[in-house]
């Protein structure tokens, strides 16, 4: 998995095709800084994000992210206004219909949206199969943690004894989202068997690393994760 320069690697990152929260019909989908800046940290090391959402089509965005920019507001300025990255947005990629030959990493990006239709979903499951059994890495930040929750390994639960983190069940309360979505992702991946960890502090950054499997507790993660997945693509 080593051998190939950094400038050829390929990440395919996978996004949500939920805009609507199912109890108050409150809009969400894609936590946008949680693709934009995992973008950014790959840009900088030549290795190539390549989208895809789980339906295809327009990808909502969701409208308390575009607020909530901060200090990331670059990048995310920087990849709309790349008439073929905002195309991999605005008419998205099916994922089944992927051709996943050739992809060293699958990352899977958040937003609560991630949280209706990210668990559970056969082309997730083929997908994340396809690139783990190349040796490829297999990352996901927040609530795009909620795609791992059912996938099966060879010997039971994928997650079960790893180390792995995603959206808390106290940031979930601080956002005021707790009673909106359909299951606590912290409670659910420790049903799963995972060792969960997450930061002493809600919302700061927070990455669990256990073998090919990389993941960020919150938003304010994804450029750390991003990181971590460079230097493991890029290899010693």
């Amino acid at each position: 998995m080593h051998e190939r320069a950094a400038e050829s690697r390929r990440v395919l990152g996978v996004v949500t095709s939920a805009d609507r929260y199912l109890k108050t019909g409150r809009a969400t989908g894609l936590w946008i800084g949680e693709l934009t800046h995992f973008w950014e940290i790959l840009r900088g090391a030549g290795i190539a994000l390549e989208v895809a959402s789980l339906r295809g089509g327009p990808v909502a965005i969701d409208p308390v992210s575009e607020g909530l920019l901060g200090g990331g507001r670059r990048a995310t300025e920087e990849f709309l206004a790349d008439e073929r990255r905002r195309a991999s947005l605005e008419r998205s990629v099916a994922l089944p219909d992927v051709d996943l030959a050739g992809f060293d990493a699958i990352y899977f990006a958040g937003g609560h949206g991630a949280m209706f239709d990210f668990r559970g979903s056969e082309a997730i499951a083929a997908a994340t199969g396809a690139v783990a059994a190349r040796g490829g890495l297999v990352a996901a930040v927040c609530h795009g943690v909620a795609a791992l929750v059912d996938l099966e390994g060879s010997e039971g639960p994928l997650l079960r004894g790893r180390e792995v983190t995603g959206y808390s069940r106290l940031e979930e309360r601080l956002a005021l989202r707790w009673s909106e979505v359909p299951f606590q992702l912290e409670d659910a991946l420790i049903a799963r068997g995972a060792k969960y960890r997450r930061s002493l502090l809600p919302f700061v950054p927070h990455v669990c690393v256990d073998g090919n499997l990389l993941t960020g507790q919150n938003p304010q993660s994804t450029r750390l994760l991003a990181r971590r997945v460079v230097e493991r693509l890029r290899g010693p």
